[in-house]
């Protein structure tokens, strides 16, 4: 069973069951044993938004963007601009950031979402973008105060027809700039910079 589907059947399950104890009895206190009881603790404490969170509530709002691109490793990069807002979603829990640029030339839009794991203690990252129908998943580390955070991730390439290991960069600048990059493999396998985007927080 996919493990997000399972804590949420468990959480629903405990729920009823508790429920059930609440009609059962409307006058007396729910009784649960005490397993049940450290159960319910530790899905409150794994769902619990904490400082992580608040980190990254601090920088939610709407960005100018400057994007350089390279299409192989030594290349003239290409120069294009955008905007980007980001919101906090799920009741502070996870960032979410909507970008819109020209990426080639092209019109590009792309949704990312960030969050920090209770129960890992690790920081985790999506990207979808109108370039792509699949998804990069990445995990990564941030330092106490979230002005440099690593991850590493994949994303399925269409030349390659298959995954391929990425890695991505965010590290502040300055209060009103940071800087993204992104790395993944040349034609050769080696590793090379993708994409640089900085952010100039309107």
């Amino acid at each position: 069973m996919n493990t997000h589907i399972g804590r949420v059947c468990a959480s629903v399950a405990m729920a009823a069951g508790l429920g059930l104890v609440l009609a059962q009895s409307s006058n007396q206190q729910p009784q649960m044993t005490p397993e049940q009881q450290a159960e319910m603790e530790a899905y409150m404490k794994a769902g619990a938004p904490g400082p992580p969170h608040q980190m990254m509530a601090a920088s939610a709002g709407s960005y100018e963007l400057k994007v350089r691109s390279w299409s192989e490793p030594g290349g003239p990069a290409t120069e294009e601009a955008g905007t980007a807002k980001r919101t906090m979603i799920l009741d502070g829990r996870v960032m979410l950031e909507e970008m819109t640029c020209s990426m080639m030339g092209m019109q590009f839009t792309g949704q990312g979402m960030m969050g920090f794991d209770n129960v890992s203690g690790k920081y985790w990252h999506t990207w979808n973008d109108s370039m792509s129908t699949g998804v990069m998943l990445s995990e990564g580390t941030c330092d106490a105060k979230q002005e440099s955070c690593s991850f590493t991730g994949s994303f399925n390439d269409p030349i390659k027809k298959g995954p391929v290991k990425a890695r991505t960069v965010r590290r502040k600048t300055g209060p009103m700039t940071e800087v993204f990059e992104m790395y993944g493999p040349d034609k050769s396998g080696k590793e090379m910079k993708m994409v640089e985007i900085t952010y100039t927080r309107k």
